[in-house]
Order: structure tokens, then C-alpha cells, then sequence
């Protein structure tokens, strides 16, 4: 669909490829494009899950550097909001999406993986936030969504020293959720991915919606958009089918209603 972004579907289930040699640098036609394969594996109701993926040797190794680099605080103003916007879009889509891993995941490249709700990475690749060794911060959510996933004091350690992080210590520190040979990475994420289908699609979204703005709530708020969430399901189809096929001590054949 874009120059350096494509959208697959293949048995339910979206593959957001992101190709632009050699590092897939996420410069702002990149960024644009990214949005947009949100957009649209977000309303398609062919795609019950979402994979983002780099290719077989590298995920993102984060921003376009020269074209940043002779960026004014007016410009990066301007620049970083879009940046932003275009990860949170990513954030946003309404299915379980999975960041599939292999090589370099750094900077921006971290931080769009963080967009996603699970990381499968290779056994070789590397993580991280490196940011601090240009003089800068992390622009694209990392000094936010990264202390929300692992803590902030191993955010900060990431983010103030700028280290590369193995796939084995990632994995410890609840950076991704699995590591898999390298070879793998995209199969394994196939295969989670193919959990979700056929599922309940709008107790999916609703769930995933609960989650996370509930952690951006007071416990009290967060427990009523739960409240109001939960309700609103009784108001499907999938909940009848799935409380029927409950009592009949059978499978249930999910709609999307």
C-alpha cells in the first residue's frame, strides 16, 4: 500500500511489513505510512490480529538520523507531534497486535514495538533506547510506555545509559514476552496470533480498551470503564453465543456481533 510499508491479511490475521533498506529507518514517510497500515487493519473486519514486522534481519533500528539532524526546535515541534500521533495510532488499533522481532529493535524501532500488546524477538536481537548517546531523549513514547511495561528504574537504566539489551535479558525484564530461534520469529508470531482468531472480536477490543486506559486512570475510574465495558457486552451477540455454547458444553462460533 505505501512505498515502504505494506498491509498482508492471510487467514484473518494482518501482517503490517515495514521495508525500507537497510534498517528500515523510520523516517516521516515511514512514519506516515505505518499510520496509515493502522488505519486500515484496524477497520477491516477480515483482520482479527495484527503483526508488525521487519524482515528476517532487522525489526526498526529506530529514526532517520539525517533527517533530523539538521531539524530546529521549531521543526521538531511540529515533527514530534506527528511522530507521536503515528505510534499512538499503532497503540489504538482494537485487535491483539504482535511485534515480531528479529535483529535491531532500537530507538523508534523499540518504541513502536512497545505500541504493540505482545513481542516475540529473536534469539540475536537487541533492544533498546539509545537515545542519550545523540544528546537527546527518546521522542516517540519511550521514556513513557517503556517505565509502564518493565518499571521505572529498568526504563531508566535503558534510557540513561543507552545499552543495547539482549533478547535473553529483554525477556527477563518483561521487555517481550517470548524468545524464540531467530529462523522463527515470524512463524511464532503467526502462530499466536492464529489464537485470536475467531474469537470474540468485540470483547477482544473491549478488553484491550479497559486495559489500557484503565492504566492511565485512578483505580476507581479504571474500575468503571471496566463496569461500563463489561456491560456494554451484554448487548452482543457473542456474549449470548458464548454463554449458550457454555451451558450446551460447547464451542463457541463466534460473529463479531
Amino acid at each position: 500500500m505505501g512505498e515502504f510499508v505494506s498491509v498482508e491479511v492471510a487467514d484473518q490475521i494482518a501482517t503490517i511489513r515495514l521495508d525500507r533498506p537497510k534498517m528500515n529507518a523510520l523516517n516521516g514517510q515511514v512514519q506516515q505510512e505505518i499510520a496509515e497500515a493502522a488505519r486500515i487493519v484496524d477497520a477491516d473486519p477480515q483482520a482479527q490480529a495484527v503483526i508488525i514486522y521487519g524482515g528476517e534481519k532487522v525489526f526498526a533500528a529506530g529514526a532517520d538520523i539525517k533527517e533530523m539532524a539538521d531539524m530546529s526546535y521549531a521543526d521538531m515541534s511540529t515533527h514530534s507531534r506527528a511522530l507521536q500521533a503515528c505510534f499512538t495510532t499503532v497503540a489504538q488499533i482494537g485487535k491483539p497486535v504482535i511485534a515480531a522481532i528479529s535483529g535491531y529493535a532500537l530507538g523508534g524501532g523499540c518504541e513502536l514495538a512497545l505500541c504493540a500488546d505482545f513481542r516475540v524477538a529473536g534469539e540475536s536481537a537487541k533492544l533498546g533506547q539509545p537515545e542519550i548517546l545523540l544528546g537527546i531523549i527518546p521522542g516517540a513514547g519511550g521514556t513513557q510506555r517503556l517505565p509502564r511495561l518493565i518499571g521505572p528504574a529498568r526504563a531508566k537504566d535503558l534510557i540513561f545509559t543507552g545499552r543495547h539489551v539482549p533478547a535473553s535479558e529483554a525477556l527477563a525484564m518483561g521487555l517481550v514476552d517470548r524468545v524464540v530461534p531467530d529462523e522463527q520469529v515470524y512463524t511464532a508470531a503467526l502462530e499466536w496470533a492464529a489464537t485470536f482468531v475467531g474469537g470474540p472480536t468485540v470483547a477482544l477490543r473491549a478488553a484491550k480498551q479497559a486495559v489500557d486506559q484503565g492504566l492511565e486512570a485512578d483505580l476507581d475510574t479504571g474500575l468503571e470503564i471496566e463496569r461500563l465495558q463489561f456491560s456494554g457486552l451484554f448487548a452482543t451477540d457473542d456474549a449470548k453465543i458464548g454463554m449458550r455454547a457454555f451451558a450446551e458444553k460447547a464451542k463457541a462460533k463466534f460473529t463479531g456481533q
